[in-house]
């Protein structure tokens, strides 16, 4: 079912605002991009079904990795790879996040915090894997960046997909020594991490004042770790909600009020144990909280590390993969059919060629009454 308003009304309602607003071209160009989605602006194509004939008139997307409505496809993509990865083993759900006294320098320096997150997240989880004390091992990580809160306030943080254990030096898998319960302890966790993470500030940014560590110290960080995922193959369907979900959705925006700039959406209050509730915002302000998680050009949100990065993973993951027996079989049970994602919405069986493309003058006027007439009798 289609929302019933979206970002790209707020953007639109509040159009010569935009670059007063963002104060960076970077996020106003992502802006203009994201109101121009599936619209004229972008042209089309039209697509003909092999198997029974109908037609379909289709308006571009933008593609940019920030619009709330360009994701589907990309996480169904990203979900058919990485199923292709999993290890019959536990895995686990770690929440790595930086206070919100950082969230002044975040803005500035967005780049920089957002790879020390990245960095720091990762040296810790090594230190403990690589200790024979706690595994002894060498570990894995798929990390995916998220920067807002339901009120779409900055709030940086990283989900990771952990497996419970690493390779050794031979290439043998081995458990960790938890046997599945936990990961390590959190406590611990928590206190390397916020170690790592300002040796790292302090190289990178030098010219932060004292006064902020201070503040760092003074509170205990947070590291959250679920309790493992029952089934491997449950991973992916659980990250694939994380990998490109964007700050908010279509469909949480609940009205629009055209004559004051106001926006109303719902949030859940995790104060409140997960209450739902809503908030009102004025337009600017809607559009300002939204910018914010804007990330800077070029930026990786989604990493893999360890035995699940690139390199390791080309080269050796088969061959750890195929140790575990009846492993292959298992796996394609849960192979994405990627096929669906090219289906006719009519017959469910054909498959979708383009026949033509249009620009911003919109389809050709021959297949908006062809378009019309097919779908009208179905």
């Amino acid at each position: 079912m289609k929302a019933k308003y979206n970002v790209a009304d707020i953007i639109n309602l509040r159009l010569d605002k935009i670059d007063s607003i963002c104060k960076n071209s970077w996020k106003s160009r992502t802006l203009h991009a994201i109101r121009k989605c599936r619209t004229n602006e972008l042209g089309g194509h039209i697509d003909k079904c092999d198997n029974c004939g109908k037609i379909n008139i289709s308006y571009n997307s933008c593609r940019n990795r920030h619009c709330p409505t360009c994701q589907g496809h990309k996480t169904e993509q990203w979900a058919q790879a990485r199923l292709r990865e999993l290890l019959p083993v536990k895995y686990f759900h770690v929440v790595f996040t930086i206070p919100h006294s950082l969230n002044e320098v975040a803005i500035k320096e967005a780049k920089i915090i957002y790879s020390i997150l990245f960095k720091a997240a990762w040296q810790t989880l090594s230190q403990f894997g690589e200790n024979p004390k706690h595994l002894g091992a060498k570990m894995g990580m798929v990390a995916v960046l998220h920067t807002w809160g339901q009120n779409l306030e900055l709030h940086p943080h990283l989900h990771c997909i952990v497996p419970g254990g690493g390779v050794t030096v031979s290439g043998k898998w081995k458990n960790s020594k938890t046997k599945g319960k936990y990961l390590f302890n959190v406590k611990s966790i928590s206190k390397v991490f916020r170690a790592k993470f300002v040796k790292l500030l302090r190289t990178e940014l030098p010219n932060i004042k004292q006064k902020l560590y201070d503040k760092l110290f003074k509170k205990e960080w947070v590291v959250f770790a679920k309790r493992p995922f029952l089934k491997p193959e449950t991973v992916v369907e659980y990250l694939a909600r994380y990998t490109h979900k964007i700050a908010i959705s279509n469909y949480r925006i609940m009205n629009i009020d055209k004559e004051n700039n106001k926006v109303t959406f719902n949030l859940k209050d995790y104060r409140q144990n997960g209450k739902k509730t809503t908030i009102t915002l004025d337009a600017d302000e809607f559009i300002r909280r939204f910018a914010l998680h804007i990330l800077p050009k070029g930026f990786t949100k989604i990493r893999h590390y360890g035995f699940l990065s690139s390199t390791w993973k080309n080269a050796k993951l088969l061959e750890l993969q195929e140790s575990f027996e009846d492993f292959v079989l298992k796996i394609e049970e849960y192979i994405l059919n990627e096929t669906m994602l090219n289906t006719c919405r009519c017959c469910k069986k054909g498959k979708l060629i383009i026949i033509d493309i249009f620009g911003k003058r919109g389809p050709p006027e021959k297949y908006i009454k062809q378009y019309q007439i097919q779908h009208k009798k179905s």
